[in-house]
């Protein structure tokens, strides 16, 4: 895979599973009485906290499971799953658990300021999302696309913000409904994909372990 290639992949997968287009109903359900600076102001600190999370995880990743004596085929399989998992929800035109429950939506909105709990950790940088990057940073080859995923984060984030941006100043198409379950069931169907592809490269790398064919 060459560098555009992994730029496209690990910059599409992390957007699709970071979703924030899907976030902003919760986002705005959770602060109903903020104005619009407060929303834009919540929503630039937990896009830099997600972004932040995100990056440390990506770096210490595989000394965690060195240290845990986990191997990158049985985390890329159990990352699989959990993608999938949230993959099939989305095309539900639903959010997962994984990344969101009910119940820290309703806390959130009891919060008066829900930028790092639970905006930024776990609807932005919530276990796919840790996955995800992890998965990617296994599959990166050089210097070159390593520093490529971490400017991905980066940008992801920027363009989160942006969308939480534009629907704290009234951004319309954000709030339809129709739109929303049409986006979040595509973004569901690249999701599955991309689930597919990292438990495809799981089984190959233990079969090439393992010796096999």
């Amino acid at each position: 895979m060459d560098l555009s290639e992994f730029i496209f992949l690990a910059a599409s997968s992390l957007f699709v599973i970071v979703d924030p287009i899907a976030t902003v109903p919760a986002f705005l359900a959770m602060t109903p009485q903020d104005s619009t600076e407060q929303r834009v102001k919540m929503a630039r600190l937990a896009c830099l906290v997600a972004a932040g999370v995100l990056l440390v995880f990506t770096f210490v990743g595989e000394w965690i499971f060195k240290f845990l004596g986990i191997t990158i085929p049985a985390f890329q399989l159990a990352g699989s799953i959990v993608l999938l998992l949230i993959a099939l929800d989305m095309l539900r035109a639903n959010r997962s658990p994984v990344q969101e429950t009910h119940e820290e939506v309703d806390a959130g909105a009891a919060k008066e300021d829900i930028a790092i709990t639970p905006l930024a950790v776990p609807m932005l940088a919530g276990p796919g999302a840790i996955t995800t990057a992890i998965l990617l940073k296994n599959q990166a080859q050089g210097v070159d696309q390593k520093a490529a995923l971490y400017l991905c984060i980066v940008v992801v984030f920027v363009v989160s913000y942006g969308v939480f941006r534009l629907a704290a100043h009234g951004g319309k198409w954000l709030r339809n409904p129709i739109a929303l379950k049409i986006t979040t069931r595509i973004m569901g169907l690249l999701l599955a994909a991309i689930a597919m592809q990292f438990l495809l490269d799981a089984l190959k790398a233990q079969r090439g372990a393992g010796g096999g064919v």
